[in-house]
């Protein structure tokens, strides 16, 4: 048991590069050996003074070992090839897929140092990113709750004061007070759609279902763009971090066919399914988005943070699609609701 338990300390101790160089040394030691007892055993044999007929003996002894023996360090080597292609595809705003370490040979060690190293990575990037999505919530919540409660108020007071002096003004002056009471009307309805749109309560109080039907009831009204809705009935009351960061990737979609597709149809699909929640934006605008701005960097690390699948495709001739894919069979890695 004890020399057992050395062994394995042995094993842990022994770094990568030693690793690699007792591989090459094993593999070229195998190789000469082996070549030269081919040489020892054949019949061929090297006179004192190199005769020219002998030299292509030696040509093909040594270009077989050499031959061998690349064959064998390129296949031992191999892993790193996959190594060097795994840290090239690593990409921070997107889910770095983990490198397989049973194939690796020796270089295990090396490999889930990689892997850690990622999940670290990702950690630190994940709790960050928490951390300032849930400040950014909560100071939307604050000023959607003094719009509504104070500037609201304000105007609606305002408003009733307007509607006592429409009611005893002069005639000639009561068609300007009744144009003010528009006005201030107005500035009302926009001053709660602000308010709205910062934190909706509709969200937290009837869940997604209602507040994806909402968002998309005023983006029609606002935008004068038809949206062609299909909201699965049966999906349930889900996490409030799954909830608000499906909200928030959708309201950011609808905005950026606003903003920059051009298109004059949109359809939001929300499906749910045996462990997961399905979102779906697509329109027939422009399409052709080859940078990817704060919006859509924004929408990627809110996917992060529930272990969610973000997927954009654009084309010219189809438009532009967000699928967001969010697991509910495990919890949301957020300290607490953004």
């Amino acid at each position: 048991m004890k020399r057992l338990a050395r062994v394995r300390a042995g094993r842990e101790q022994r770094t990568p590069v030693t690793a690699l160089f007792w591989r090459i040394c094993l593999l070229n030691g195998v190789v000469f050996t082996l070549g030269t007892l081919i040489l020892a055993l054949s019949p061929a044999t090297v006179s004192a003074r190199l005769r020219l007929t002998e030299v292509p003996v030696l040509v093909i002894g040594l270009a077989v070992i050499l031959t061998a023996n690349a064959l064998a360090l390129r296949t031992s080597l191999a892993p790193l090839d996959e190594l060097v292609t795994a840290m090239r595809r690593v990409d921070p705003p997107r889910r770095a897929v983990r490198f397989d370490r049973r194939a690796s040979g020796d270089f295990h060690r090396l490999i889930e140092t990689f892997n850690a190293m990622l999940d670290r990575l990702e950690a630190e990037r994940s709790a960050a990113g928490a951390t300032a999505l849930a400040a950014q919530e909560g100071e939307r919540q604050r000023i959607a709750r003094e719009l509504h409660d104070e500037i609201g108020q304000s105007l609606t007071v305002a408003l009733l004061r307007l509607k006592r002096v429409v009611d005893r003004a002069p005639e000639e002056l009561r068609d300007e007070v009744t144009d003010a009471q528009e006005t201030v009307r107005g500035c009302l309805d926009e001053v709660r759609g602000i308010a709205s749109r910062l934190r909706p309560d509709v969200l937290d109080d009837l869940g997604l279902h209602s507040a994806v039907t909402a968002l998309c009831h005023e983006f029609t009204r606002s935008a004068g763009i038809s949206v062609h809705r299909e909201v699965d009935p049966s999906i349930s009351r889900l996490d409030p971090a799954v909830e608000l960061v499906c909200y928030r990737i959708a309201q950011e979609s609808l905005t950026n066919v606003l903003r920059h597709s051009g298109a004059d149809q949109v359809s939001l699909r929300l499906a749910g399914h045996d462990d997961s929640v399905v979102l779906r934006v697509h329109d027939n605008g422009c399409g052709g988005v080859l940078t990817e701005g704060a919006g859509i960097r924004g929408m990627r690390e809110r996917a992060m943070l529930v272990d969610a699948t973000l997927t954009i495709t654009t084309s010219e001739d189809t438009g532009t699609t967000v699928e967001l894919v969010v697991p509910v069979h495990r919890e949301a890695h957020i300290g607490e609701p953004v």
